[in-house]
């Protein structure tokens, strides 16, 4: 009998097994009155307690050593359960028999006959891209190329390359909306070799691609949103991250992490190459890549035909421009309307997280901020006050407004189901169609994919999902609805994430299918530098711009964040226990701790939000103060934002 260490449903434990077992191997083991998977960590000697036997032993592979180390280092980096990183590979049902089906590689379409690999060209710029980024120093490179220079036949000739080495490539997208185009692409030149993964697999399908990657004899190419970074690939060389400013790589619920965190680990681990891929990179990644020597830049449009988008910046509060409707300008509903005449289409896009009420003077533009942090002040009904939810600051909502002394201050926003509405009205005839979170099954971009690209949609309205990566030969026109709805978050990401969605969607037009590419940005704050370097692309100046914000403010990448929530059904316990913990931080001279707030949505199920902000020079201080919590805490390192 030989004990072992296995980890599963909850900490490490200790079990025999008659016979050999090796780290990584995946074992069925009794736990109480029932049957748990685990995993076997390493091989222990016979401990001065009783043991029990390994049940079964599921697979005679075991996962590759890079994902066992990684479970480890997800659970140290982030604080989580040990057993809880381990949801984050193995699928569920793992200990089920599965009947193989034709499906069972999450393929979009099977090509019988691919592309010979010569045929993904690259130019020039591309060529000499591609070269810097093998010579980079270190695991991590930032590929910052501007929309439409061509970073997807880059990827193609990294994939291809790690094939020919016998080595396998994941690549991540931000979401299942923006795998399907990338998914055609890369199947016309690597066939069968590409696999699918996404969450709207059925638990079966999951499954059955789990286990044909473990038991894969040859490299594969791996596509899919963050959880692909997890596919057990024995022969792991190349991560992808296109679009790697998105939000959507951070995992929200447990465990929390972030995918490119982790995916740099990884790489390091392998000495495989890590490519962050974007034409608005954050400007942490930015800023670290700069400073190791590992940015690339690709400024060059891909084809040489294309037309640069005119761009018309439209002030929404001269309401002379809005005659025919409230929420559209009267230039951007003529150019829909020729649009329309001549067989080409129109994309809306409206930031939705920007639709809560926002305070601001609809004379000048102005918006009430922090004088500390730089932040939006968010609007207290009950106590009729401004507040920073970074750093406590407090005032009475002005009277006038602090800038003109007009008394026309005000809360608005809208959201695209108003849009869309509104649209169906101006153009009846019209083929419009809606893409946001409230679409059903069905209904999203990536399930009407075909319709969109050959046509069949005049109107596209939406938010996020229609700024990232998509390539429309018929988009002529791109409509911002309200361009600073974002700008008005009380998140010290907001100018970040203004300038990245304005950037991407205007990114949407001019990629060489058409001589017309024309940009209207609506805006109450026409003069806003952000408005201004996004309406540009101008990349290099708005990083100048931020990086000193947050240089001065004391936010990454100059120092870590914690951001610690409590919620608890009476407002009482919930102040109580909120303001001992922060008074325990506050002694703590390494941190800087924020006054106890309420969070950006106070009230929610769960009854009374409240959070603390804590910052630190060292992560490791951070992790050390925040690591024994009431247990009512729950506490996210490294936070995409503090909403």
């Amino acid at each position: 009998m030989i004990p072992g260490k296995v980890f599963g449903k909850g900490d490490i434990l200790t079990y025999t097994y008659d016979g050999s077992l090796v780290p990584g191997q995946i074992v069925e083991v009794p736990l109480g009155r029932s049957k748990a998977v685990g995993v076997v960590s390493k091989k222990v000697a016979q401990p001065n307690f009783a043991t029990k036997p390994v049940t079964k032993v599921l697979y005679s592979r075991p996962l590759p050593a890079h994902l066992v180390t990684t479970a480890k280092f997800v659970a140290d980096y982030y604080q989580v359960p040990l057993a809880s990183t381990l949801s984050l590979i193995l699928p569920n049902g793992v200990a089920k028999k599965r009947r193989k089906t034709e499906q069972m590689f999450g393929s979009v379409r099977k090509t019988e006959h691919t592309k010979h690999l010569s045929q993904i060209p690259l130019n020039q710029a591309q060529k000499k891209a591609l070269e810097d980024l093998y010579q980079a120093p270190g695991a991590t490179k930032l590929l910052h190329g501007v929309t439409g220079s061509g970073k997807t036949n880059i990827y193609l000739r990294m994939a291809k390359n790690a094939l020919l080495g016998q080595k396998s490539t994941i690549l991540l997208v931000p979401e299942i909306a923006l795998t399907g185009q990338l998914v055609r692409v890369f199947e016309e030149h690597f066939g069968n070799k590409v696999v699918l993964i996404h969450s709207r697999q059925t638990e079966a399908e999951r499954h059955l691609i789990f286990d044909s990657l473990l038991e894969a004899a040859g490299p594969k190419i791996v596509i899919g949103p963050r959880s692909a970074l997890f596919a057990p690939l024995k022969d792991l060389g190349l991560i992808i991250v296109d679009e790697a400013h998105e939000g959507a790589y951070h995992q929200e619920n447990a465990p929390k992490y972030s995918a490119i965190r982790v995916a740099s680990f990884m790489a390091s681990q392998l000495r495989a190459d890590l490519i962050l891929g974007s034409a608005t990179p954050t400007v942490e990644d930015y800023y670290l890549a700069e400073k190791k020597g590992a940015l690339v830049k690709l400024t060059e449009k891909a084809k040489s035909t294309v037309a640069e988008p005119e761009i018309k910046i439209i002030d929404l509060k001269n309401r002379d421009k809005f005659g025919k409707s409230r929420y559209f300008a009267d230039p951007l509903l003529s150019a829909i309307r020729k649009n329309l005449e001549q067989g080409r289409q129109t994309l809306i896009f409206h930031n939705r997280r920007g639709s809560s009420p926002l305070t601001i003077c609809e004379n000048c533009g102005e918006e009430i901020i922090c004088p500390n942090c730089f932040l939006p002040l968010t609007l207290h009904a009950d106590s009729y006050e401004l507040a920073c939810h970074t750093c406590g600051y407090r005032e009475r909502v002005p009277m006038n407004c602090p800038k003109c002394g007009a008394p026309g201050l005000v809360h608005k926003g809208f959201g695209t189901k108003l849009l869309e509405s509104e649209l169906k009205k101006l153009f009846p005839s019209a083929r419009i169609k809606r893409f946001d979170a409230d679409n059903k099954k069905g209904e999203s971009l990536d399930a009407v994919y075909t319709e969109v690209l050959e046509g069949e949609i005049d109107i596209l309205v939406g938010t996020q999902t229609l700024a990232k990566g998509l390539d429309l030969p018929r988009l002529a026109t791109v409509g911002v609805a309200q361009a600073d709805a974002g700008l008005n978050l009380p998140d010290f990401m907001a100018e970040e994430r203004t300038f990245q969605l304005i950037t991407q969607v205007i990114g949407r037009v001019g990629r060489g299918h058409s001589d017309i590419a024309e940009v209207f940005i609506q805006t109450f704050r026409p003069e806003n530098p952000v408005i201004k370097m996004a309406a540009t692309s101008d990349y290099e100046r708005f990083y100048e711009h931020t990086i000193r914000k947050r240089r001065e403010a004391g936010f990454p990448p100059f120092m870590f964040v914690a951001k610690l929530e409590i919620a608890m059904k009476t407002e009482s316990i919930v102040l109580k226990k909120v303001r001992e913990v922060a008074a325990t931080l506050s002694k703590d001279k390494r941190l800087i701790v924020s006054p106890p707030m309420p969070a950006f949505h106070e009230r929610t199920s769960r009854g009374y939000t409240w959070q603390i902000v804590v910052r630190a020079k060292s992560r490791k201080a951070l992790v050390n103060a925040c690591s024994n919590l009431d247990p009512n805490f729950r506490v996210t390192f490294d936070p995409v934002g503090l909403l």
